[in-house]
């Protein structure tokens, strides 16, 4: 046999070099699989299989929501298989006639029938209606549920839950035993059913089964709404990359609207959204103070003046500004009025509103507008100096803000400014007839303000109802709806009053400009109102009726989810208006409070315990019997006891309230080597006069008694020199020297009683 040839040498090279490329499906396989007859070892991980053999006789939407959300991973997989529908038909027909005959034999034999041959007949008959009309269609359905662990312990403790689970929905499951291959291979991603173990079920049932139980509602930016109430998600928003960022939530009362208003504002506020809120009962004052915010609080005799007339001064093409102040204060001239103008009326106010604007010089030229606008009293000068009789009633009507009973308010220079990341307009001190009035003029103002500067912001109206009254109101809030997007605004607007609401097309308009809804419990009348605003169905309106609070459905866009509103326990401590809890964290405060007024008193109280005396000269035998001896020679310098009236005070004949005596020689005493022997502490006990700095100066003196320092503190022990059941220390100097002349050196016992 001759040598190969080049041909032949170059063929063989590519032979072997194709043999020694790896497969992708090589990359991928696991370096060995084990195959045990109810489990499979692969990678070092353990799978099991197992599959469906039977279903509950009813079910609704959702139903599989338990094992989809299962709290270990899992693989689902299900398997669909149409049958024709003239098949199906002629198996039911002769399907219903054997149930049919079994029926009679056990009635012509006397025998009660059987109630599951009865059930199972009644079905056949339905399903052979429904699929005759053409309402159902027939399927087989397979279900099998894959397992995984990292050992085998676990792996049948997650079994034994995953079997528990199913039992409680009503679904009979086996391990596919001697089918973990079969059934490994059926819950891939590859649609091969191994195993095909099928059940019968129509179009309706089968629509339950699919796993798309719940959608999510998040962004990749934004701030916490809440939980998602169907699959526990994160509901995380950001309403500025929205069509429009603004929003509207109706509740009951006590069903949480506010509570979560004040989570949205100071989480926006953390991503640097300016907040102004419009608070008619005072419920954002607490936040907005914690927050470091101004909380401008408006009343008839405060200090907060708004000038109804002041102008942005910023130019924009697109808008005439002086022409549409005009159309807002027509508005507000009819709020304090009370009622509709005439047309003479409307047309008189008109060309007085221009009047008072030209009187100062400020005409529809953008170059005129900075200069200092006019007052609502310029406004009734110049209704007054007109001829018509009309006028002259218009200005009287407005008179009360100007000189009657509501003066000061609405008819002063503008004196506050926003400034501030956080602020809050108050108007629960004003009268109700002028609160809607004030929330009218704040919102031109913030308003004005807001086209100035053109930055994130969240402008939230709590009982947005009050606006909604009136139809200028209802008019204005429907234009800043539609407006605030130009200028990065987002409108919050709160109410419980829905009927109000939405009884105008302007209300109604509000809602449909804002991207985002917040529907919390409801009554019954609001959710009837509700369901055919939101086309909620009957599932959606019932769980608005029985909601928890801060429990409702979230609407963003086209999609909407239930939602559960979470807190941090700081977070709630801060935005919670609960009486109840409330009220406990007002007493843990003051607890805190008096703790630590207590702890601050413990220094001084301990320096009067040494008589306030240099550390040096207490340590000196001279020093202490110089004192010693001044304070017995000098009256002046002596101060009452309280506990001896008029007696001297010895280490011998110290008495108590009691009448018992604290003596050297007591048993259970304390030792106190940190007292001078010129100090002997007694007690104040409950019942007699309050020992302090201020009543021991009351009492009368008595020349026998000796100088003494007082500390009086209940609840705490503030030094460890003497310590007495009731935690109340008297400290009193007394002579070196005792009744029998003899010096004492050593430290007095101090008996406790």
């Amino acid at each position: 046999m001759g040598a190969p040839d080049q041909n032949q040498l170059e063929q063989a090279a590519v032979d072997d070099f194709s043999k020694a490329v790896v497969d992708v499906k090589d990359i991928i396989a696991p370096p060995a699989i084990e195959i045990d007859f109810n489990h499979m070892l692969i990678g070092g991980k353990y799978f099991r299989t197992f599959f469906a053999t039977g279903f509950p006789r009813w079910v609704s939407a959702n139903w599989l929501s338990p094992l989809i959300n299962f709290e270990r991973p899992l693989t689902i997989s299900s398997f669909y298989y149409p049958v024709d529908s003239a098949l199906i038909l002629s198996r039911l027909k002769r399907k219903i006639a054997e149930l049919q005959a079994s029926l009679n034999i056990d009635v012509e034999a006397g025998k009660i029938p059987d109630p599951n041959i009865k059930i199972t007949l009644k079905d056949a008959e339905e399903l052979q209606q429904a699929i005759a009309s053409g309402n159902e269609k027939f399927f087989h359905f397979a279900l099998y549920i894959t397992i995984r662990s990292t050992n085998l312990q676990e792996l049948e403790k997650i079994s034994r839950n995953v079997e528990s689970t199913l039992s409680a929905l009503g679904v009979i499951t086996k391990i596919a035993s001697l089918q973990q291959e079969q059934g490994f291979v059926t819950s891939m991603p590859l649609g091969m059913d191994k195993i095909y173990l099928t059940r019968n079920m129509d179009t309706t049932s089968l629509a339950t089964t699919f796993p798309f139980v719940s959608s999510e509602l998040t962004m990749d930016d934004g701030i916490l709404y809440g939980i998602n109430k169907h699959n526990k998600s994160l509901i995380i928003f950001d309403r500025f990359q929205m069509p429009n960022a603004n929003m509207v939530v109706f509740a009951t009362s006590g069903a949480g609207k506010s509570y979560m208003v004040k989570l949205e504002a100071i989480r926006s506020l953390m991503m640097g959204t300016q907040i102004i809120i419009i608070d008619p009962e005072k419920e954002y004052e607490k936040l907005c103070l914690t927050a470091g915010g101004d909380y401008i609080s408006f009343s008839q005799d405060g200090g907060q003046k708004l000038n109804p007339f002041e102008l942005s001064g910023i130019y924009d093409k697109d808008e005439d500004e002086l022409r549409f102040k005009i159309l807002l204060l027509n508005g507000l001239i009819r709020l304090m009025v009370g009622g509709v103008l005439t047309a003479i009326e409307s047309s008189i106010l008109d060309r007085a509103l221009i009047l008072t604007y030209k009187e100062k010089g400020i005409t529809p030229d953008p170059a005129t507008q900075r200069r200092e606008p006019p007052l609502l009293e310029d406004l009734y000068k110049v209704l007054m100096a007109m001829a018509e009789n009309d006028a002259h009633i218009l200005a009287q009507k407005l008179e009360k803000y100007i000189k009657g009973s509501s003066a000061g308010i609405f008819d002063q220079k503008t004196n506050i400014e926003i400034k501030n990341s956080f602020t809050v307009f108050s108007i629960r001190d004003l009268a109700e007839d002028l609160r809607p009035i004030a929330m009218y003029l704040m919102l031109d103002y913030i308003w004005t303000r807001v086209k100035k500067d053109r930055k994130e912001r969240l402008l939230i109206i709590d009982e947005a109802w009050w606006m909604m009254q009136f139809e200028e109101g209802a008019r204005f809030l429907h234009s800043i709806a539609k407006r605030a997007r130009k200028y990065a605004l987002g409108l919050t607007t709160i109410t419980q009053d829905v009927e109000d609401f939405l009884a105008t097309d302007y209300g109604r308009a509000v809602v449909t400009n804002s991207s985002i809804q917040v529907l919390l419990k409801q009554s019954t009348a609001a959710a009837d109102k509700l369901q055919k605003v939101f086309y909620l169905s009957m599932g959606e309106k019932q769980y608005l009726l029985t909601a928890g609070i801060g429990e409702g459905i979230f609407f963003a866009g086209n999609n909407h989810v239930g939602i559960q509103v979470i807190a941090s326990e700081n977070e709630h401590n801060l935005i919670t208006t609960n009486p109840r809890e409330m009220k406990k964290m007002e007493d843990e405060n003051l607890r805190r409070v008096e703790k630590e007024r207590l702890e601050k008193l413990q220094i001084p109280i301990a320096q009067e315990m040494t008589g306030n005396q240099n550390p040096t000269e207490m340590n000196n035998p001279e020093v202490q019997q110089n004192n010693s001896s001044a304070n017995m020679t000098n009256p002046t310098n002596t101060a009452p006891s309280l506990m001896n009236q008029g007696q001297p005070i010895t280490s011998q004949n110290i008495q108590t309230p009691n009448n018992s005596f604290v003596t050297p020689q007591a048993e259970n005493s304390v030792m106190s080597p940190n007292v001078s022997q010129n100090t002997n502490p007694i007690m104040n006990q409950q019942n007699q006069i309050p020992v302090t700095n201020q009543n021991i100066n009351s009492q009368p003196q008595q020349n026998n008694s000796l100088n003494q320092n007082v500390g009086n503190v209940s609840g705490f022990n503030p030094s460890p020199q003497a310590q007495f059941s009731n935690q109340i220390q008297t400290g009193i100097n007394y002579p070196q020297v005792d009744q029998f002349g003899n010096n004492q050196n050593a430290t007095p016992n101090i008996t406790n009683t």
